[in-house]
């Protein structure tokens, strides 16, 4: 049984709303060939689906990150071609991880206007323990993380308890600390230490921090594609006794 993909049924100026840019933004990106054509429907009217909403967030992150647009579509051409809008949210939210902190105090109705649906007690319970939100705001309000929250919102029709949800972030965070750990170790050790030793030069050092930075998102999409990869296969294995 294959996952039914929601039809695209944004116009141009729906899309351009919900994604707060402009309807130009929108269709200078389509110029450029950073989002897919839409989809044609009667009277001609171009219609627009999830993956075009998840792929701006992610133009939009990357240039939070200082990416340039040509870099960015170099990021976005190194993507597999079939990555659904459930994937792109995650590029997305990795991404958003080497950022400086995107949170925001909000109200319990602001929270929701931002989910775009109502959240139940156990919705919110859900999205505290995915770290998107954490209770505590001035007047019964909440700390948000925006770069994480479209993601959390569509994984909360997903079957999952809330235990298995705590238990799948603490296996994630252990991993993601100990990757990082080896990466800035060898970074440190093969890099930055052969091209600052004997040095005393500020230029050179300023460069190597750039390099640092805009390196972050290009190891980011190497280790979602990787990740990516490897639970399929391994949930292919897990089930294959099953087909």
């Amino acid at each position: 049984m294959t996952d039914r993909v929601p039809e695209p049924s944004l116009t141009v100026d729906e899309l351009a709303a919900r994604a707060g840019v402009t309807v130009r933004t929108v269709r200078f990106y389509s110029t450029r060939g950073l989002l897919p054509p839409p989809v044609i429907g009667p009277r001609r009217v171009g219609r627009y689906g999830p993956e075009h909403l998840s792929r701006l967030a992610l133009i939009e992150e990357l240039q939070h990150q200082g990416m340039t647009l040509s870099a960015i579509e170099r990021y976005l051409d190194a993507l597999p071609d079939d990555l659904s809008a459930h994937d792109l949210a995650i590029h997305r939210a990795l991404v958003a991880t080497w950022a400086p902190d995107s949170a925001e105090e909000v109200s319990r109705e602001e929270l929701e206007k931002r989910a775009g649906r109502p959240l139940s007690d156990t919705d919110v319970r859900r999205l505290a323990a995915m770290n998107v939100i954490t209770p505590g705001g001035g007047a019964g309000g909440f700390r948000v993380d925006l770069s994480l929250l479209r993601l959390g919102v569509a994984l909360l029709d997903v079957p999952i308890s809330h235990g298995t949800i705590l238990a799948a972030r603490r296996v994630m965070l252990e991993h993601a600390r100990a990757t990082a750990h080896e990466l800035t170790r060898l970074f440190r050790d093969e890099v930055w230490g052969p091209f600052t030793e004997g040095e005393d030069d500020p230029e050179r050092v300023e460069s190597m921090k750039a390099l640092s930075a805009h390196m972050q998102p290009m190891v980011v999409q190497a280790l979602v594609t990787a990740f990516q990869r490897s639970l399929k296969e391994e949930l292919k294995a897990a089930f294959a006794g099953g087909e």
